[in-house]
């Protein structure tokens, strides 16, 4: 690889799921995908759509999808959002409510819907599913051990950093996953801890997170927060749009290569390209801005990075580690 990848990753899903607690899911953003996938191909670079269940049924997603892998620029894999992805179980007394992440479920329905949703895609994309990102970035060594049973080669669920236990679940849960202590760069993963590096064959690429204050300043406004009752995650960057911070994910981006990494990842939500689809971009003014963000940061890494999906990465470091 004479330039380090460009990973961008898509969560796949139905429109804004922020807002959306009703158990009615919309999926008009299917409708503006083709925008972004335009702009990825004019630099080269090609989307990982990390794809949930309503949109795997969506007709007008499925012919994008199908035409993208088609011309081999950019792939389908998996996303799952536990609560909404058959076959159906609840867990709480509204499952829709409370969006309890897949890893709190009984683990014959996490096998189930694991193994129902590998089908659904790989039936209805005819290729083989290889990657995926948990649904609420909620990972442990149960769910690996089943990616790799599925034939899943790569993971990319790892925020490090970030400790999602301050984000609920099911009420009698116990939040998210705990990135705090995680690799930053890509590693094969230890099947009996996934916080470090192993020889199992499912590759894990940890999301382009950098904080925003030093390791000090981070333990000191937690201390803070703390005698206020309040717990959560120091602060950071991460490389995806979150309106007007083209030069904060650059600086991401920047800092992330200058430590050596072999990539950068980049991630968004396809129902943040549709105006009101999201809480962050809310009209079409937004969404111009964002496509103006984007044009910028791109035209950066276009020099910088080469384009991959995620598959094409893990073969990568497969042949790297072969050599």
């Amino acid at each position: 690889m004479n330039k380090p990848a460009f990973l961008i990753t898509i969560d796949t899903e139905g429109d804004n799921l922020w807002r959306n607690r009703s158990g009615h899911v919309t999926t008009r953003n299917a409708d503006f995908l083709a925008r972004f996938q335009q702009v990825c191909e004019k630099y080269a670079f090609k989307p990982t759509w990390l794809t949930n269940y309503e949109m795997a049924v969506d007709p007008v997603y499925i012919e994008f999808a199908r035409d993208v892998i088609a011309r081999n620029t950019g792939e389908v894999g998996m996303h799952l959002h536990a609560w909404n992805s058959p076959p159906e179980y609840q867990l709480t007394e509204n499952d829709w409510h409370f969006q309890p992440y897949l890893i709190e479920y009984p683990r014959d329905e996490i096998r189930k819907k694991v193994a129902w949703m590998t089908q659904l895609l790989e039936e209805t994309f005819h290729t083989k599913m290889l990657s995926h990102r948990a649904g609420r970035w909620a990972f442990d060594e149960y769910y690996a051990q089943l990616l790799i049973e599925f034939g899943y080669q790569v993971d990319c669920s790892v925020t490090p950093g970030v400790n999602w236990q301050y984000s609920p679940g099911a009420p009698q849960g116990k939040g998210g996953s705990n990135y705090t202590r995680f690799p930053r760069t890509a590693y094969y993963i230890d099947i009996d801890d996934i916080s470090r590096p192993g020889g199992s064959p499912l590759l894990e690429v940890p999301m382009s997170i950098q904080f925003k204050h030093c390791r000090l300043m981070n333990v000191l406004r937690q201390g803070y927060d703390a005698l206020r009752g309040k717990k959560r995650s120091p602060s950071v960057h991460w490389l995806r749009p979150v309106g007007g911070n083209v030069q904060q994910m650059i600086n991401v981006a920047e800092k992330s290569l200058a430590s050596g990494a072999d990539y950068v990842e980049f991630m968004l939500h396809s129902s943040e390209f549709m105006p009101d689809g999201s809480p962050t971009f809310k009209n079409e003014a937004d969404i111009d801005r964002l496509y103006d963000d984007l044009d910028t940061l791109f035209s950066w890494l276009h020099t910088r990075t080469q384009g991959m999906t995620l598959a094409e990465y893990a073969a990568f470091k497969s042949r790297q580690g072969m050599a």
